[in-house]
């Protein structure tokens, strides 16, 4: 099996391995993934997948680093901030909830195999407050005439927690990505309803 990947670019050979660990990982969990079934689906040697990766654990965290920030970079690519505070909230709550359903193994080991795991629970809620934060800045950059004291962080902090909700019932299959996204739409714009004081915020009060 080693042969066919041998001449592979350091690069390439570490996605594949990623690529692959992610699959196994999504499937079986943490604890029930072994090196051996992630060197066979990355189709090279276990010692191989040593000589990068020194260890399950080690390879477990690289995993969540790329998703993490494949994920990020995914919403930040897809929002507009001249856009109104409305669709600049559809377009966050739509982008992540179809990079979720696309991305769905990557997802189950973001949110699920790695928040089970104590080992990686800092890992993790640092990455979760890297969401929180860039979504808090999105809604204070969408919002043109904040009320005082309005508190973008913990408006961030409660689209996020909705939003891994349904989120996980989107990775499951059990929701369909457009209405997850206009039942999170509509409860969050009502709730940010008193913030925004445009055209849009107005009409979408009355």
């Amino acid at each position: 099996m080693a042969g066919g990947t041998k001449r592979l670019p350091r690069a390439v050979r570490e996605q594949q391995m990623l690529d692959a660990a992610v699959q196994m990982f999504s499937v079986n969990g943490y604890h029930e993934t072994s090196m051996d079934v992630i060197a066979g689906e990355a189709q090279i040697s276990k010692p191989m997948l040593y000589l990068y990766y020194g260890s399950k654990e080690e390879l477990f965290g690289a995993c969540l680093a790329r998703e993490l920030s494949r994920f990020i970079e995914a919403v930040r690519e897809d929002i507009d901030l001249k856009q109104s505070p409305h669709d600049l909230l559809r377009s966050v709550i739509l982008s992540v909830l179809r990079y979720i359903d696309a991305n769905r193994a990557s997802w189950i080991v973001l949110y699920t195999q790695a928040t089970s795991s104590q080992a990686f629970a800092h890992t993790v809620r640092e990455g979760r407050e890297k969401i929180i934060d860039m979504v808090a800045r999105l809604l204070e950059a969408g919002t043109r005439h904040p009320e005082p004291g309005t508190d973008f962080h913990m408006m961030a902090v409660a689209l996020v927690g909705a939003g891994e909700a349904v989120a996980a019932r989107v990775s499951a299959g059990d929701a369909d990505v457009d209405e997850a996204a206009d039942m999170l739409i509509n409860l969050f714009w009502r709730g940010l309803k008193g913030a925004p004081s445009d055209k849009e915020a107005s009409a979408a009060s009355s």
